[in-house]
């Protein structure tokens, strides 16, 4: 479950996200040198790399270590799936 301090910081870095997509439909509109759009982009993947981490730890937090302590084993499993779900869906 979300609480106010990581649903603040999490849309707080979408915003900045945001503008910085804005920025790169601009710099593409306005035929910018592509590696300088690339560097936006890459920029703006890391960002929303960090957004995932916050809510990754968060459900950690919250989730997944109520499952462990009060689930039945049918819980626990769940979560340990959809945790190895997650990883290979954002591990690189």
């Amino acid at each position: 479950m979300i609480d106010e301090w990581t649903k603040k910081d999490a849309i707080s870095r979408l915003k900045k996200v945001e503008g910085q997509i804005k920025g790169i439909e601009r710099m593409i509109e306005e035929e910018k040198y592509c590696v300088d759009i690339l560097h936006q982009i890459s920029a703006v993947a890391g960002a929303l790399e960090q957004v995932s981490k916050i809510v990754m730890k968060r459900h950690l937090e919250t989730c997944v270590t109520a499952a462990i302590k009060t689930g039945t084993t049918r819980e626990r499993d769940k979560k340990i799936d959809e945790l190895m779900d997650v990883f290979k869906r954002f591990g690189r």
